[in-house]
């Protein structure tokens, strides 16, 4: 009987020893799996850095910075205010002296649509 019950406790013993053994595993896949994870999101914003610096080269050497394309359309604005200025300056009096013509040259006529009643 003494054997059976030290047969039983050393069966107690090895699947103690088998548990822990399942169970540190375990631990260790998930402290694997976990720093798995953090590498590759380590991996995927290094990944996502480097190409949002490939763009803005390319952005750059494509179209030029922010400040170069607002500088550019300022200049744009500029010229093309000027031009309308100008344009201003010469027809002015053209369009003064057309209005001031309609104004004082007035014929008083009855309306297309106006009937006389009978």
């Amino acid at each position: 009987m003494a054997s059976q019950t030290q047969g039983i406790q050393q069966l107690l013993a090895a699947e103690k020893k088998a548990a822990d053994k399942v169970s540190e595993a375990r631990r260790r896949k998930t402290r694997r799996l976990k720093q798995a994870k953090e590498e590759a999101q380590d991996e995927i914003e290094k990944y996502r850095q480097e190409r949002e610096k490939q763009f803005k080269e390319f952005e750059s050497k494509h179209m030029g910075s922010k400040e170069d394309v607002a500088m550019r359309i300022d200049a744009d604005t500029k010229i093309k205010i000027e031009e309308m200025n100008k344009g201003v300056c010469v027809n002015k009096a053209a369009v003064i002296q057309e209005i001031l013509g309609l104004v004082y040259n007035i014929n008083p006529e009855l309306h297309a649509n106006y009937r006389v009643a009978a």
